[in-house]
């Protein structure tokens, strides 16, 4: 790899400061470093800035300076083109960024070196049709969310899964999982984690308001139909919690596999469950475990 883009959340401090360090780092090293326009001139790094479009096509690999929600984020916009991503944590939990602070240089001495590996994950796509028209269409890495809004009552979803039905929820949501998504919202609701390799979804209730909701691990290839059937309370499709949809009474929204996987940057020597057990023992720590 030789050609680089940034993507940068200017609101992680101290960002544009390393921004800067990085770039003189890499093109010291005869590596090309492309910033979406906008970005680079707001880094003071005009020189270094292509458009929006052309980012992600030009790039061989991008380096995302922020947490899981901007790599997130970058993975929906790149899942199309296949370009890699490594993510350099300047967020909270950080459990998909690959790089921390501490260890920048040494890490992408590493990449410039090839000491890595790229893992395709398997992305999730969800369609949402309203009166039989599809009207939404949403792709996401993590997972795919119907929930309630503000209000204090539970929703009814009725659920089912290649065209069988499972059963309907009185539930704040549910949420449909990828494998990597296993250690976000799903994991919090009381579902499973998942080792990253594998290729299955999620079935995960939130509070159900039923001794027999529990989580649910289907195949791959199957087809999750969420049908709404609460009339009058607020409820809202996210993907990744970050794009957002409002559904309506009688609203199908269809989960499955997406066609598009994302490919992340993974540097030899770190294995998921040392990442499993370091950033989880580190959130237990902060929290007084």
């Amino acid at each position: 790899m030789n050609s680089f883009g940034l993507v940068v959340n200017l609101n992680k401090k101290g960002v544009r400061k390393l921004v800067r360090q990085i770039t003189g780092w890499l093109t010291g090293r005869g590596c090309t470093v492309l910033i979406e326009e906008d970005i680079a001139a707001q880094l003071e790094l005009p020189g270094f800035g292509v458009p929006k479009n052309r980012l992600y096509e030009l790039a061989e690999c991008m380096i995302v300076f922020g947490g899981d929600g901007t790599l997130l984020g970058t993975a929906r916009k790149v899942a199309g083109t296949g370009t890699p991503i490594i993510g350099l944590n300047m967020g909270h939990m950080g459990f998909l960024t690959e790089i921390d602070l501490p260890e920048a240089l040494p890490a992408l001495e590493k990449l410039l070196d090839g000491e890595y590996d790229i893992e395709e994950r398997m992305m999730l796509q969800a369609n949402v049709y309203r009166q039989d028209k599809l009207v939404e269409q949403l792709v996401g890495l993590n997972d795919a969310v119907i929930a309630k809004g503000a209000f204090a009552r539970l929703i009814q979803l009725e659920a089912h899964v290649n065209n069988e039905y499972i059963n309907t929820y009185p539930t704040d949501g549910l949420i449909i999982a990828s494998p990597t998504g296993s250690t976000a919202y799903s994991l919090s609701a009381g579902g499973p984690l998942v080792t990253p390799n594998l290729e299955l979804m999620l079935l995960t209730p939130i509070c159900p308001h039923a001794l027999w909701a529990r989580p649910l691990i289907i195949a791959p290839e199957s087809i999750v139909k969420i049908i709404i059937l609460s009339s009058q309370e607020e409820v809202m499709l996210t993907m990744d919690g970050q794009h957002g949809f409002n559904l309506y009474q009688y609203d199908q929204v269809l989960v499955s596999r997406s066609p598009q996987k994302a490919r992340l940057v993974r540097l030899r020597g770190r294995g998921f469950f040392e990442v499993l057990r370091k950033k989880f023992h580190q959130e237990g720590d902060r929290n007084g475990a």
